[in-house]
């Protein structure tokens, strides 16, 4: 029995020391690039990112978001030209790792728990570069 709370107090004590570094604070802005599967393309956007402001570039469609940081690794981007209902629903997102030039992120329109989303940003610059 002592063994084994030994065992059990050993493996808290590791876990507790495991943290995940994030230096979210590096991709308030930059110029990004975002990169994913539709049907069966891979898509690339790029984007330019200032404290407040988000400027997509997609195909050949520009867009734009306000962006508000909660702290430094959770922000909402609302849309400053919805053209559709969908695209007046804010969307959360959330960093979750951080490694040189490229973060993980998760997202998800607020309010809406059920569709969590992931995917992979890279960090093209820090300066606002645009394509």
């Amino acid at each position: 029995m002592r063994r084994f709370i030994g065992i059990i107090f050993c493996a808290a004590l590791i876990a507790s020391c495991y943290s995940v570094e994030r230096n979210c604070q590096d991709f308030h802005r930059g110029t990004f690039q975002f990169q994913q599967i539709i049907g069966e393309q891979l898509q690339t956007s790029t984007f330019l990112r200032s404290e407040n402001l988000e400027i997509e570039y997609y195909n050949s469609t520009i867009d734009s978001a306000s962006i508000r940081w909660i702290n430094p690794c959770e922000c909402v981007l609302t849309k400053l030209n919805p053209v559709s209902n969908q695209d007046k629903r804010p969307i959360s997102i959330k960093i979750l790792t951080t490694n040189d030039n490229e973060y993980v992120f998760e997202y998800t329109l607020v309010g809406d728990q059920k569709n969590k989303q992931r995917g992979k940003i890279v960090k093209l610059s820090d300066e606002l570069i645009t394509p």
